[in-house]
């Protein structure tokens, strides 16, 4: 009897003992978190991300050229004097050529109407009624040509203020990371193989 009281108290024992230190182990295997604070370089800037940003920069752009890229930001100024440029050189070309074919075509059609060609009221005496058709197809294909050139550069305006405002909101932070990982199971020893993407709140 005494040898059974021995041994259920020796077991009482262990059995407390076994519990109290489980007890203190849970405690240890608390996970304890705290927020860091991520400090910022002078040069990011922390823009609000806004939806319709490049949809209003086109918009700008559409109504007056250039107003969508100052719209955009300080560092676009640059692109002002260029897209102004390129639309005042594509207008000039186009109101060059319209003048030209419309003095060939004036020409023409004083010499259909029957005035005499060495007329000294008439420019061009020198030129065949031939040759007066051709520099008037000549002068139109290149007035058409620049319209098209004119409008292309004025669409080309509109698209380069959307993509900019597109590009300005695009996460390029260092908080966002992608690389390989390499962890070991704890239950067998063998390689666990990954790729983890991490992104900083």
């Amino acid at each position: 009897m005494k040898i059974n009281s021995f041994y259920s108290i020796l077991l009482l024992f262990f059995c407390t003992h076994i519990l109290f230190s489980q007890e203190e182990n849970n405690d240890e295997l608390k996970v304890v978190t705290e927020k860091v604070a991520v400090r910022k370089t002078k040069n990011e800037k922390n823009r609000a991300y806004e939806p319709l940003a490049p949809a209003r920069a086109a918009f700008y752009s559409a109504i007056l050229p250039g107003l969508g890229q100052v719209y955009n930001g300080k560092g676009l100024y640059w692109r002002l004097p260029i897209i102004y440029g390129a639309l005042g050189a594509g207008i000039y070309s186009y109101t060059w050529n319209n003048k030209q074919y419309n003095r060939f075509r004036d020409v023409y059609k004083a010499r259909l109407a029957g005035v005499d060609p060495n007329s000294p009221d008439l420019e061009f005496n020198d030129f065949s009624d031939d040759q007066l058709i051709d520099r008037q197809r000549r002068f139109r294909k290149d007035q058409e040509l620049s319209l098209l050139i004119t409008v292309g550069l004025y669409v080309l305006n509109i698209i380069d203020a959307n993509v900019t405002a597109h590009l300005q909101q695009f996460n390029v932070s260092k908080d966002l990371s992608f690389a390989p990982k390499l962890d070991f199971n704890e239950f067998n020893a063998q390689p666990n193989y990954g790729l983890s993407l991490n992104y900083s709140f």
